[in-house]
């Protein structure tokens, strides 16, 4: 119970934080934007062509995208010594980390989705009918990627050139769930749509191991 009041606690302050400012969901939806809009205009693919090249550039966009959003997400508390205050306040320490990470999933999820018509406009495909699975795949996607992303801007924001170490530790073991992703979405945007279980138990495993570690080792990083 100590885990979920103070994960509730420390989450209110985080989501009151970014819509007071908006500044990182408007800087990630806008960054998203001009990539799909660049490649649309830059290789002005047809109809068969948005749907074997396009869930590949959008979760490219969705994956940098995510570099920047994650980046603030430690580096903030570095101001007036914030972070040992939240340390002193919460009896679990894992709820810092646990309430970053759904702030952060529900950023990127959302951001996603609201990048979803503009990328079905833009490339000529349908997602009506597929918009739940869609969802779905999001959400096991962006969790996937705010995992590791919350723990290592946890590790950057102590480091120099704290702007370069978190996108060259983090895109690199996201490899993974952007082929998962990619491939998973690809399925849900052919002409005969399909839910494949078997990428979307690949993002949920690994969504579970990463997530067991954060808590296993989410005390060492803040002490460090």
């Amino acid at each position: 119970m100590a885990l979920l009041s103070n994960t509730a606690v420390v989450l209110g302050k985080e989501l009151r934080t970014e819509f007071r400012s908006r500044e990182l969901l408007t800087t990630t939806v806008v960054f998203i934007l001009m990539v799909v809009v660049l490649f649309s205009f830059t290789f002005d693919p047809t109809t068969t062509e948005s749907r074997r090249f396009g869930p590949g550039l959008l979760w490219l966009a969705f994956l940098f995208a995510a570099s920047l959003m994650l980046q603030p997400c430690f580096l903030r508390e570095q101001n007036n010594d914030t972070l040992s205050a939240l340390r002193l306040s919460v009896s679990a320490p894992f709820a810092i980390f646990l309430a970053k990470l759904i702030a952060n999933t529900f950023f990127l999820l959302l951001t996603e989705i609201l990048m979803l018509p503009v990328f079905a406009i833009l490339y000529n495909v349908h997602i009506l009918s597929v918009i739940p699975q869609l969802v779905l795949v999001f959400f096991l996607g962006s969790l996937g990627v705010a995992i590791p992303g919350t723990a290592f801007s946890a590790i950057s924001a102590q480091a120099r050139m704290r702007e370069l170490l978190l996108p060259l530790l983090l895109l690199p073991l996201l490899t993974p769930v952007l082929i998962a992703s990619t491939e998973a979405t690809a399925a849900l945007l052919d002409l005969n749509p399909e839910l494949r279980r078997d990428w979307l138990g690949f993002l949920a495993g690994f969504d579970v191991v990463f997530l067991t570690a954060l808590w296993l080792f989410g005390e060492y990083l803040l002490e460090e």
